[in-house]
């Protein structure tokens, strides 16, 4: 099926491109936050009381062997920490 000139299934490859969860990323990625996943209530208060709020900016710096945990860098210089479990209820987009 096409929409313009565009396959659907292209610009869903697209769209998974951009949108996607803090997990998903690979050292270098930058990207900003747009939400957090519903439910995860525990988790969703301390992402949000340590800075992880819609509009926050940062990037990838690290990945453990295993994938996890995943180190980010905030635009405010400060360096985190988390685990993918934690990881994966943020979404973001990806930046240039």
């Amino acid at each position: 099926m096409t929409i313009g000139k565009y396959e659907v299934s292209s610009l869903t490859n697209e769209i998974s491109k951009v949108f996607t969860s803090l997990s998903q990323l690979q050292v270098g990625d930058k990207a900003e936050v747009i939400g957090l996943q519903k439910g995860h209530k525990g988790y969703r208060q301390r992402l949000l009381a340590i800075g992880l709020v819609p509009g926050t900016i940062f990037l990838i710096t690290r990945l453990a062997p295993l994938g996890d945990p995943i180190q980010i860098k905030l635009s405010n210089k400060l360096s985190l920490s988390l685990r993918k479990r934690e990881a994966s209820i943020v979404k973001v987009i990806r930046l240039p």
